[in-house]
């Protein structure tokens, strides 16, 4: 049992002409359609909540460095 290729053959292929190109108005065979229904791009966020989240990272990380710290100093015996 052989694979057959994917690709349709040139010769065999209707509306197809001479040199792989197809004739006016033909759609080619399994032609990928850039048209149509696309899904929506999220909108981004502002530059503003970029910052509040920036804000809100380093806030939890000096939280969590006060606490090493006063655990290495033996505050939080």
């Amino acid at each position: 049992m052989t694979a057959r290729p994917t690709d349709p053959d040139p010769e065999n292929t209707p509306g197809m002409q001479h040199g792989n190109s197809v004739d006016p108005g033909d759609t080619p065979p399994i032609e990928a359609s850039t048209s149509g229904n696309a899904y929506r791009q999220p909108d981004l966020p502002s530059e503003k909540t970029n910052k509040l989240v920036y804000v809100g990272i380093l806030v939890v990380v000096a939280l969590v460095v006060v606490m090493l710290v006063g655990y290495a100093v033996g505050i939080g015996d």
